[in-house]
């Protein structure tokens, strides 16, 4: 056994299954022995952010890690934006990369990258194998610190002369996860004082409590406390329950961003109050005490002033916070409450929002959501209804375009028994599109891809026109974007398409009628921003709950056109 086939033999021994990539010079030797290894299965990528998008897809609806692998220098840095996306967003992500021998590392050998320094500040945690009897160790070691505590990406790069050594020792068996330690009962007792004295208490939480879904839902249920889930934590509580206030932020709804401006105890659980979620730091729950729950003491205080920080696991944190839960009796503040939650406003008229909506809303509990990043994002976000976790994928943190469509092959090649469905932007989606290349090699069958295209960047379009006296620069794309419906054909995925709400439903029903996986354009006008939004700079109290009145302006691609003249 050499060096690459110990690789294999620790992947499957972890019970590794696929592993999304692409080969080149430096990682020959792991491609040679992968024919050894049927077990596992390699999925062919056509551009390595492809491949890191996809496994990221994988981890984030299992739950488990997801592996991808490419070659060095340029191979290795086209792995970059998945690790970042992926360290952000706290997924599990193991990536290989081959490198140049060991004797060239550092002499500017053809395709060499110290890709362990590139990658340094967005990945958990990263090596260089220096020997072969490392190896499986190292992989095994990486595996184990990519799923423990707050996951991240992990990478292991493998010199090729390494990958040819003769390996003589063991192949280790997967490492127990560590045990978290439980929150101190101190913390937890100076936590439920507060919320027993509370009167406008509020739950947040956000994607470190997806896996602890059905203690948070218990805690919110036993306490009779509204809940609000952030972008990353759709799904960690049930949409369809009455507690359910909707997603907090720049695009939140306007029941959540009033509960948060109002509120007098807030007990945030698995989340980092990002500054999408907080709006200006100092406006943020300014009469509230903060109860903050979470694993990564790096966290806690960070961003947000910690009253009581409960450091643990969030599942056995809202068991212990469940300790002598009876409902409070507020009834002023649940008044409250049901008066911003009938502010909600559905899209009513023919645009992107009613498209999406229209979507959304033929959605299983058990379909998978995947989207890109935009306006459509933030559409599906509001509009869509999650009854369990692990049902929505987005890029959070790092708000990758080009993220949706290979997070839903991951996705959908993970769960092959259910629908994986993506809403993508015209941009965006031509930032992976080659991806279209995997669905018909490996015959997947269950993705479905949504492109609303309105010809622009949509939401550059919209700060421009709020923020930079509506001039629109750089973001029209109308006058080159491909005909989608063509471009799928060329790689043999069914299209359809819509432009009026009258072709919309029927195209719907074709679209997810057909047995094979299949796009669906969405012509929608060009003018549709995303509300409610709190500008930048703003307090979450200060949101715009609707849009503003238009003024009369020329027709956008008309304008664009002039500046591109000008």
């Amino acid at each position: 056994m050499n060096g690459a086939k110990a690789l294999w033999a620790t992947l499957a021994s972890h019970g590794i299954s696929t592993v999304f990539g692409y080969p080149g010079g430096a990682i020959m030797p792991v491609y040679d022995a992968l024919t050894y290894y049927p077990e596992v299965r390699h999925v062919l990528a056509r551009h390595e952010q492809g491949a890191a998008h996809a496994a990221e897809g994988w981890a984030k609806a299992t739950g488990e890690i997801g592996v991808c692998m490419a070659t060095s220098g340029p191979g290795a840095t086209n792995l970059v934006t998945g690790l970042a996306d992926a360290m952000l967003d706290s997924v599990p992500l193991l990536a290989i990369t081959g490198n140049v021998a060991s004797h060239l590392m550092g002499t500017d050998a053809f395709q060499e990258a110290d890709i362990t320094g590139i990658t340094l500040p967005i990945t958990k945690h990263n090596y260089v194998v220096r020997d072969v009897q490392d190896l499986p160790r190292i992989v095994a070691e990486a595996i184990r610190i990519a799923r423990s505590g707050r996951p991240g990406p992990v990478l292991v790069d493998i010199p090729k002369d390494i990958q040819l050594a003769p390996y003589h020792g063991e192949i280790p068996v997967p490492h127990a996860r560590p045990e978290i330690p439980a929150p101190s009962q101190d913390a937890v007792d100076r936590a439920l004082e507060l919320i027993r004295a509370a009167q406008q208490p509020v739950i947040m939480v956000g994607g470190g409590s997806l896996d602890a879904a059905a203690e948070v839902t218990a805690l919110a249920r036993a306490w009779d406390i509204p809940v609000i889930t952030t972008l990353m934590g759709l799904g960690a509580f049930p949409s369809s329950d009455p507690l359910w206030l909707g997603m907090p932020g720049m695009h939140g709804s306007v029941a959540a961003n009033r509960a948060i401006s109002e509120a007098d105890v807030l007990i945030g659980i698995g989340l980092r109050f990002d500054d999408r979620v907080t709006g200006r730091v100092n406006g943020f729950a300014p009469k509230a005490s903060i109860i903050h729950v979470e694993l990564d003491a790096a966290e806690i205080g960070k961003i947000i002033r910690t009253h009581v920080p409960v450091r643990g696991d969030a599942k056995v944190a809202a068991q212990m916070l469940m300790q002598g839960a009876q409902p409070l009796d507020r009834p002023e503040w649940k008044a409250q409450v049901e008066e911003w939650k009938s502010r909600t406003q559905m899209p009513d008229h023919w645009g992107a929002g009613y498209a999406v909506k229209a979507v959304v809303d033929r959605l299983g509990p058990d379909d998978i959501l995947s989207s890109d990043v935009g306006q459509h994002q933030m559409l599906a976000a509001q509009l869509a209804r999650f009854e369990k976790p692990r049902r929505w994928i987005n890029s959070g943190g790092l708000g990758t375009m080009g993220f949706g469509f290979p997070a839903a092959i991951g996705a959908g090649m993970a769960e092959p028994g259910v629908r994986s469905v993506v809403i993508a932007g015209d941009g965006g989606f031509q930032m992976t599109a080659q991806e279209l290349a995997t669905l018909k090699m490996y015959d997947v069958r269950n993705v479905k891809i949504c492109i609303i295209n309105n010809s622009f960047l949509g939401m550059v379009r919209q700060w421009q026109e709020m923020f930079h006296g509506k001039r629109y620069s750089e973001v029209w794309l109308g006058d080159s974007n491909p005909d989608f419906i063509k471009l799928a054909d060329a790689y043999g995925v069914p299209g359809y398409r819509a432009s009026s709400a009258e072709e919309l439903p029927a195209a719907i029903d074709a679209w997810l009628a057909d047995p094979k996986s299949a796009l669906l354009e969405v012509v929608v006008p060009h003018e549709h921003a995303v509300f409610p939004m709190v500008p930048a700079g703003a307090a979450l109290y200060e949101m715009l709950e609707t849009e503003p009145a238009r003024t009369p302006q020329p027709e956008m691609a008309e304008v664009a056109e002039e500046a591109r003249n000008a």
